[in-house]
């Protein structure tokens, strides 16, 4: 053969060796990070559930505040409830009368 022809192949070998081989790399790489996750999914789904129980907790909490403080402002205060109070008597006014006298 000549040597042009063998360094074509050469090269073409190469180029499709590389590629393989970076695949084959990928590939690799991506079974062992997905053994690793697999193996850490029950202890992150355990602290996801924590966090999640946790962040309703506080959203029940709040949302029973929230209804608390609206029952006590729709309730109003005690005076506003009471009604009216006993009615004042009329006090009498004292109004001064002139006297007239004669002569004056």
């Amino acid at each position: 053969m000549e040597p042009a022809v063998i360094a074509a192949l050469l090269v073409v070998g190469l180029v499709i060796g590389a590629g393989v081989g970076a695949a084959y790399a990928r590939a690799k790489r991506g079974w062992k990070d997905y053994r690793t996750i697999r193996t850490s999914v029950p202890g992150a789904r355990r602290t996801a559930w924590v966090a999640t129980r946790a962040a309703i907790t506080k959203i029940g909490v709040i949302a029973l505040l929230l209804v608390g403080a609206a029952a006590y402002a729709a309730a109003g205060n005690d005076h506003e409830r009471a009604g009216p109070g006993p009615t004042p008597t009329p006090t009498p006014t004292v109004t001064h009368t002139p006297v007239h006298r004669p002569g004056r």
